[in-house]
């Protein structure tokens, strides 16, 4: 048996000097039983390319974890162990072709239906339990030329996208000067003013209300009171200063054409935002209706060719964020060891506008990955199921969410 060793003291390595200045805090002041209730923190990042992927270069042929990996599935050799792929899954009822893009993360159906109302998105169902441990409750990104967004409120309203990486940098690392601190505190203090006034007259208005109204309002009054605590914590976090990196503020590119570099570039930004926890949840919109004309492609070669050439260099700027993931060390794992990377598209076949048989993928995030998990390509399992197993993932207590109805089959958890 060793003897628990004693907690280092900030004047320890100073003493013998005679001076008195304390050190920062490090690792070592603290004691076992202080580093054992640290947070872990777990992250998840969601992605979607809105043109589809050609199926016959994503799935692989044989299920479980002795498949061998298609053409796109090659790019990311390099963490295949660390991914999970996934064939015969959909959301129930969203058809529609392109209009499922923005239930992605909602999986609310018919999006193709007038008067249509999307549902909460998976990212802000969890910012809303544990979005205010971090600066931004949320990053909501996107890439290309249109402002479609992943993110979705528990009213079905959108949230707007960044979609300039450099303004992403400034926004998580540049300080600003103390007027412009003052000025945001004052405009989310009005937000909360703002918010005060209607809750109070919601209130008074509730007992003129029936019973269904009544549940409604209250739904509504609990949206507001989530909105408060969120605006609190942004207020508090406006004080503090950001995190200090030395990396080198990104370059646009504004060629829409360009959708690949476009991505890489942004996950470049997303990693720095993981790796100084200043969020650990976002979602990124990749927008590539500019090769829209290629995805109806009726089987042509040489146009077959030109997409898959589109798609393999979208597959690169995903290994390279997975690999650099991989590569970095935090608290004896690494980041994608902590952080869920879900990668997909709302199509099965951009070609045919088909919304079942989806292709996707899950990197990272602790669970015991390395295989293929294939499900009825007929009968399409709830693909929302994999979203309650991220939810539980990141502590969050969910038994359902949408159309899901418990956790992934054949996807475990480990650690």
């Amino acid at each position: 048996m060793h003897p628990t060793p004693r907690p280092l003291s900030r004047r320890t390595f100073l003493r013998g000097a005679g001076v008195a200045l304390a050190l920062p805090y490090l690792d070592a002041m603290q004691s076992a039983s202080a580093q054992e209730r640290r947070e872990v923190p777990r992250r998840m990042v969601c992605v979607e390319t809105n043109m589809g992927i050609l199926p016959q270069f994503f799935f692989p042929e044989a299920a479980g974890a002795d498949y061998a990996p298609t053409a796109y599935l090659q790019r990311l050799a390099a963490v295949k162990n660390q991914l999970t792929v996934f064939s015969g899954v959909s959301h129930p009822g969203v058809t529609g072709g392109h209009a499922a893009e923005k239930c992605y993360l909602t999986g609310t159906p018919h999006p193709e239906r007038g008067g249509f109302r999307n549902g909460v998105s998976l990212d802000q169902f969890a910012a809303e339990q544990v979005g205010n441990r971090t600066r931004y409750s949320s990053l909501v990104l996107g890439v290309g030329q249109e402002g479609q967004t992943l993110s979705y409120t528990r009213s079905g309203a959108p949230i707007p996208i960044e979609k300039s990486p450099k303004r992403l940098f400034e926004r998580l690392f540049v300080q600003g000067r103390p007027d412009e601190v003052a000025t945001r505190v004052e405009e989310i203090r009005q937000g909360r003013s703002t918010l005060d006034f209607v809750g109070d007259q919601a209130r008074r208005l509730n007992g003129t209300l029936g019973p269904a109204d009544r549940q409604r309002l209250d739904q509504y009054l609990t949206s507001v009171r989530e909105l408060e605590r969120r605006l609190a914590s942004a207020e508090d976090w406006e004080h503090r200063p950001k995190p200090v990196v030395s990396a080198t503020p990104p370059v646009d590119v504004t060629d829409a054409k360009e959708f690949a570099r476009q991505t890489a570039i942004m996950f470049d930004v997303v990693k720095l935002a993981l790796e100084t926890d200043s969020s650990r949840l976002v979602s990124v919109f990749i927008d590539t209706t500019v090769i829209h004309n290629i995805t109806h492609h009726g089987n042509r070669p040489d146009v077959l060719a030109e997409l898959r050439a589109k798609e393999e260099a979208q597959f690169d700027a995903l290994a390279g964020f997975l690999s650099s993931l991989a590569g970095a060390a935090e608290q004896g794992d690494t980041l994608l060891g902590r952080t869920m990377v879900l990668y997909g598209t709302c199509m099965g076949s951009a070609n045919s506008h088909s919304n079942t048989n989806l292709p996707v993928l899950l990197a990272g995030g602790g669970f015991r990955h390395g295989k293929h998990l294939a499900f009825d390509k007929e009968n399409n399992y709830a693909l929302a199921n994999l979203y309650v197993s991220m939810l539980q993932r990141l502590g969050v207590e969910a038994r359902e969410f949408s159309s899901g109805r418990g956790t992934m089959r054949g996807l475990e958890a480990v650690g």
